[in-house]
């Protein structure tokens, strides 16, 4: 460690502790100096900086720097930001800490150069993710904060045990790429994959994302699925089974987008589409679909929290997500109306950000002649921009007018919303920005002929197919429902073993209180009570039957075992006992 270094993750950790400290106006401006001077910070770090130090005979690294750890960084730096400016007006201190935690977790995350460093920072986004759950301080946020937290906790445990048996083979605790070779590197694999919200592992983020606060939806709409984005990014590039992994998530989400009621759970079921993409790109595994899958995550976290934060303001004003309880808000909400209409459009529109990223993953499928991929991740990317763009700017603003009347968003939440949907066009427009600080140089233009009429066709299509379906009163309508997913087996499955567990060991437990407790100790307390009456009596009863007649010894024995137990014994008795025990311990001991 040849130089001082100021890991931007430790001024959030340690600027979020003193926030409860801090007055009114002054907390307001702490807050927003916090990720602007992280953001200094890491522009005047050197490039390729290093810091580490020894422990127990490893080499640990809680700070690294290189091309791929700040694609990521930038984007969590500008969205805490813009999250913070969102979420000023609220007054609880839990959700302003637990969210610069949040933040700086992940930004541990993706500076950490060991294993050890990089489990714990994961395992800190689980815990202040679930306070941002809990924050909401709801039935229903409780319940799914315990089972996000004990989905988690499992994942945690997974990944840690591939961890350890990792650093067993390797005998290095150094964090590269790993790849699938051994019993470890499937489970860091699947431990990783679960905060990636892969197929049957999803549910977590469906079921939590929606109970969180308002402000806090914003934020883990941005960090722990990107987070995991990167980890594999980082350790299973050119994976073949991510390919195949992303190609499902780009497309089973979407039938539950189509037909859920909770517009906040819509766009959570629509945020597993794009990381799929992303999967794709990192099983691809070339520079192309690797810059692709970073350029995309980047642009991902600024569209889907512009289109979380539109759907937190009506949610703020209206007390309602639900579709089935909003409609035609363009007329009381109009500026949220369009930075909700520009997030839908960032999605894919040429112009916008999601166009120049996402298309270089489907060039990256196309060059690798991957026909069935690069063909579910068009249906993909029209599906996506039907269920979290069309309706959901359809379901809360341009819908059927259910006469609400309220007021706009509060200034602080337009102007957050502004700033990212001007940083989607922004890139969009000059995608030069983005393309020169991701991992590899990059060799692509997005504005050819074929991209932009391919995109076109796709989306103008899907917008003509949402409008007749909704026209002619086809496409599913919004319906106060439970929609079953892939939870409903490991709840029953849960409950189930709840019950098996319940009758098995409870039923062990009471035949051994039976048989121990109530049998042996009861015999055992019945023999040490009577034990010492017994072993006179054996000891005086021939005596007595020489000198005594039987009436007499019988009167005799009951004052004996009378005497024992109220502990009034006589010096006789009491000293042939003592003579005899001395003797049996003689007679032992030679």
């Amino acid at each position: 460690m040849t130089e001082l270094l100021l890991p931007p993750a430790l001024i959030y950790i340690v600027g979020a502790l003193l926030v409860p400290l801090l007055p009114g106006r002054i907390k307001s401006i702490y807050l927003l100096i916090l990720p602007v001077a992280a953001f200094l910070v890491l522009l005047n770090t050197p490039a390729a900086a290093v810091l580490h130090f020894d422990f127990l005979g490893f080499e640990l690294v809680p700070f690294q720097i290189d091309r791929l750890s700040l694609v990521f960084a930038y984007i969590y730096l500008l969205i805490s930001l813009i999250g913070t400016i969102y979420t000023l007006h609220f007054k609880s201190d839990l959700e302003k800490v637990s969210g610069l935690l949040y933040a700086g977790s992940a930004l541990g995350v993706v500076f950490a150069g060991d294993l050890f460093s990089f489990f714990v920072f994961w395992e800190m986004l689980t815990v202040t993710a679930l306070a941002l759950i809990w924050a909401r301080r709801t039935r229903e946020s409780q319940a799914a904060g315990f089972r996000y937290l004990m989905v988690h906790v499992f994942g945690g445990l997974v990944l840690l045990a591939g961890i350890v048996m990792y650093i067993d083979e390797q005998q290095s605790i150094a964090l590269g790429h790993i790849g699938l070779t051994s019993p470890a590197t499937y489970l860091i694999f699947l431990g990783m994959g679960i905060n990636a919200a892969w197929p049957l592992l999803h549910t977590w983020l469906t079921d939590a994302y929606p109970e969180a606060t308002v402000g806090g939806a914003v934020l883990l709409s941005a960090f722990t699925t990107k987070t995991a984005v990167y980890a594999l990014a980082r350790t299973y590039p050119g994976t073949e089974a991510l390919i195949w992994i992303g190609a499902v998530m780009a497309i089973f989400p979407l039938f539950y987008a189509m037909i859920e009621n909770d517009l906040r759970r819509v766009l959570s079921y629509s945020l597993i589409n794009p990381v799929g993409f992303m999967m794709v790109g990192i099983g691809i595994g070339t520079e192309l679909s690797i810059n692709g899958a970073a350029a995309y995550a980047f642009v991902h976290i600024l569209y889907k929290s512009l289109l979380f934060m539109a759907m937190g303001a009506v949610l703020y004003r209206t007390g309602t997500a639900k579709a089935t309880g909003l409609g035609g808000l363009h007329r009381s909400m109009p500026w949220t109306a369009l930075f909700c209409v520009i997030g839908a459009a960032s999605i894919a529109f040429p112009l916008t950000g999601g166009f120049v990223s996402k298309s270089m993953i489907i060039d990256a499928a196309a060059h690798h002649h991957l026909a069935l991929i690069w063909l579910t991740l068009l249906f993909g990317a029209a599906g996506v921009f039907l269920t979290s763009g069309l309706r959901i700017c359809h379901a809360a603003f341009f819908g059927k007018d259910r006469g609400d009347r309220v007021e706009e968003a509060p200034g602080n939440m337009l102007f957050a919303m502004g700033l990212a949907a001007s940083s989607c066009i922004l890139i969009g427009v000059f995608p030069k920005f983005l393309y020169q600080i991701l991992p590899y140089p990059v060799d692509f233009e997005p504005y050819t002929a074929a991209h932009i009429v391919t995109q076109l066709q796709l989306l103008l299509f899907a917008t003509l197919a949402f409008t007749l379906l909704i026209r002619a009163g086809i496409y599913p309508a919004a319906q106060r429902a439970v929609n079953l997913d892939a939870d409903w087996f490991y709840r029953k499955g849960g409950r189930l073993f709840y019950l098996g567990a319940d009758k098995f060991f409870n039923t062990l437990n009471r035949t051994a209180e039976q048989l121990f407790i109530k049998k042996i100790a009861g015999t055992l307390a019945g023999f040490t009570r009577q034990g010492p009456a017994h072993l006179a009596w054996l000891v005086l009863n021939p005596l007595w039957q020489v000198s005594l007649g039987r009436e007499e010894r019988q009167r005799r024995k009951a004052a004996l075992y009378r005497s024992f137990t109220t502990g009034t014994m006589g010096l006789a008795p009491m000293a042939v006992l003592i003579a005899f025990i001395l003797g049996l311990i003689f007679l032992i001991g030679n």
